[in-house]
């Protein structure tokens, strides 16, 4: 699962800007950015917020295709993947209804 890197490297493509640009602007190496497309290297959350601000991304949708990839990565190829998954989504619940109880 690479959907991050694709949403990144289609929104390249659509504004013809070259590798090098956007790695220029990022401050980043070619090979670097090249990898995060691919998925072979995960892009840090700086640089997630920097991509938001030159491709003008939704914030929240793109965060969240970040963080699912980064989840995928991490739980993949473990058997418990749903269960864990499951339990963490339990505990966002809860984090979540405790926020708004203390309001």
């Amino acid at each position: 699962m690479n959907k991050f890197g694709d949403l990144i490297r289609s929104k390249r493509e659509e504004q013809e800007m070259l590798l090098r640009h956007l790695s220029a602007k990022l401050d980043i190496d070619t090979a670097y950015l090249s990898k995060m497309e691919r998925g072979e290297r995960r892009a840090k959350r700086e640089q997630v917020l920097q991509l938001i601000k030159i491709f003008k991304l939704d914030h929240d949708s793109t965060m969240a295709l970040w963080l699912a990839d980064q989840v995928f990565e991490l739980i993949a190829n473990d058997k418990q993947a749903f269960q864990a998954l499951k339990l963490a989504e339990e505990g966002l619940k809860y984090k979540s209804d405790f926020k708004k109880d203390t309001k």
